[in-house]
């Protein structure tokens, strides 16, 4: 029998799965685990989701399987830890789960992100797993003095953010679960076409195009925007499984073990099944994960729209005032400036992109002003995790764009 572990992954196909199956199962080079199940709604075949040029590779490796289920069903999530026949048991689950649709409901957030992962919880914690990883997507606001480590209380932003900070006080609750919390910052890298960065590039490569600045509300720009490369979301999780199935929940608690504070409404807690109590303090080990770059908006912006050949640029005072005030009346002003010339683009690509995942449409959750500075040194310290990627550069951007290049996603446009 392998000595290697089987694995599961649940959830996270829109987000991070795919970047981790491909670490764990490549299509060349070691594998990392014996077998590896990934569990989420989406179909794969044909795709209702975005999947990228690699990751049919690594659906295609053996021992390698995709399971399209509803994850709202205790039952079939039972079923979805029974191995294969001949196969061991699961005993490392990365937990992706978790809504990121920022305009859902907070029904919505409670039934696809607290409640889900609550039942995957459980049946780990009843399966005995020696590793159950959690990532957390950055739904948190820092204050101005920063970066924060994993000791301060970082608040929740949003509704659906206060239900993802609730699945965490909810699954550090359960005691024979030997839980890890790895707390991203703004992903990015090759086939991530979710969250924040993704939209920042597309937008600036209009502006580029379009030889005019890339203008935000929010200036001075020093607010940290703190950026993780998917490479190191992905061995971040690994390096988190193989850390707490060495000690067990007990002992990685004592090392690295945080405080889970409080931050909903008391009345939707008590009308919510398996919460906790607003007065626990439940403890998890938390680590933060974000690269060395010590990203803010001026920075991240003047790099991003450099490599596009345009600048980054703020509002006058004037207009800055008139944004806070009127935050929704100025996203359509602005993205009257560039949707359509993302329309042009695709069509005289040559060849011309008739279907592309990435939107340059800068709704109200990408215009508002975030704060998001992280320390990264437990992670190092503890763990003795190394970063693949430590630094956002023009090079890494270079390889993001070429690949969505050559699978189709992105335009060709002559001399560009």
């Amino acid at each position: 029998m392998s000595s290697k572990p089987n694995a599961i992954i649940f959830g996270g196909l829109n987000t991070c799965s795919r970047a981790l199956a491909a670490l764990l199962i490549p299509p060349e080079g070691e594998r990392l685990v014996s077998h590896l199940r990934i569990v989420d709604r989406f179909s794969v075949n044909p795709p209702t989701t975005y999947l990228g040029a690699e990751f049919p590779k690594v659906l295609a490796q053996p021992d390698v399987e995709y399971r399209q289920a509803n994850l709202t069903i205790p039952s079939v999530v039972a079923s979805a830890f029974d191995p294969p026949p001949g196969k061991a048991p699961y005993s490392y689950v990365f937990d992706l789960t978790g809504e990121i649709n920022h305009d859902r409901s907070e029904v919505i957030a409670i039934k696809l992100t607290f409640n889900v992962a609550r039942i995957i919880g459980l049946e780990a914690a009843r399966r005995k797993v020696n590793a159950y990883v959690r990532l957390q997507q950055p739904v948190y606001e820092t204050s101005d003095k920063g970066p924060h480590d994993e000791k301060e209380d970082v608040k929740p932003v949003r509704p659906l953010d206060v239900w993802w900070h609730e699945t965490l006080r909810m699954l550090a609750s359960i005691d024979d679960l030997p839980l890890v919390v790895l707390r991203i910052g703004f992903v990015y890298g090759p086939y991530v076409e979710f969250g924040l960065y993704p939209l920042v590039i597309t937008v600036a490569s209009i502006y580029g195009y379009m030889n005019k600045p890339m203008k935000t509300p929010w200036g001075p720009g020093k607010d940290g925007v703190n950026t993780v490369h998917i490479d190191d979301v992905s061995g971040g999780l690994w390096a988190c499984a193989k850390w707490i199935a060495s000690l067990g929940r007990q002992q990685a608690n004592l090392t690295a073990g945080e405080k889970i504070y409080f931050h909903n409404d008391r009345t939707k807690v008590k009308d919510t099944e398996g919460t906790c109590t607003p007065d626990a303090q439940p403890v998890a080990p938390v680590f933060n994960l974000v690269d060395d770059s010590e990203m803010t908006m001026a920075k991240g912006g003047s790099m991003i729209t450099e490599f596009f050949g345009t600048t980054f640029e703020f509002y006058s005072f004037f207009e800055n005032a008139m944004a806070k005030l009127k935050l929704d009346d100025v996203v359509e002003e602005i993205n009257e400036h560039h949707v359509g010339t993302w329309t042009e683009m695709l069509q005289t690509s040559n060849p011309p992109i008739v279907q592309t995942p990435l939107d340059a449409y800068m709704d109200h959750w990408a215009l508002s002003r975030r704060k998001l500075s992280y320390n990264n040194s437990k992670i190092k310290k503890v763990i003795g995790y190394k970063l693949v990627r430590p630094q956002f550069t023009h090079d890494a951007l270079r390889e993001v764009v070429d690949k969505w290049k050559a699978e189709g996603s992105w335009p060709a446009l002559e001399g560009r």
